[in-house]
């Protein structure tokens, strides 16, 4: 064989070989690091939970600020976080729940 037949046939086993694994081993998760312990309730615009996916393994508390003061992530595990994940689930149930 020649020079390009050897590269060519080491690209495509690279490429069978990493085809299987995943880019990014942590995830994609929107969060970086634990997040703050609380927001004022009153900055509050929305609030969102993001459950554990397959592309990130964690639970995500994003609120949305008013006056366009941009996201916070809350920790997950703070007081606030698991009250606003439970009325998150409230509502959801509400919503979704009775059909």
């Amino acid at each position: 064989m020649n020079v390009k037949g050897m590269a060519i046939l080491l690209a495509v086993i690279c490429a069978t070989i990493t085809e299987g694994f995943p880019m990014f081993k942590g995830g994609r998760c929107l969060c970086i690091g634990p997040g703050v312990k609380a927001v004022k309730f009153t900055d509050i615009e929305k609030a969102s939970v993001i459950y554990p996916s397959n592309s990130c393994n964690k639970i995500e508390v994003i609120i949305t600020l008013k006056a366009h003061k941009g996201q916070r992530c809350l920790n997950p595990r703070s007081k606030q976080a698991s009250f606003i994940i439970k009325q998150v689930e409230r509502k959801n149930f509400l919503k979704y729940g009775n059909k």
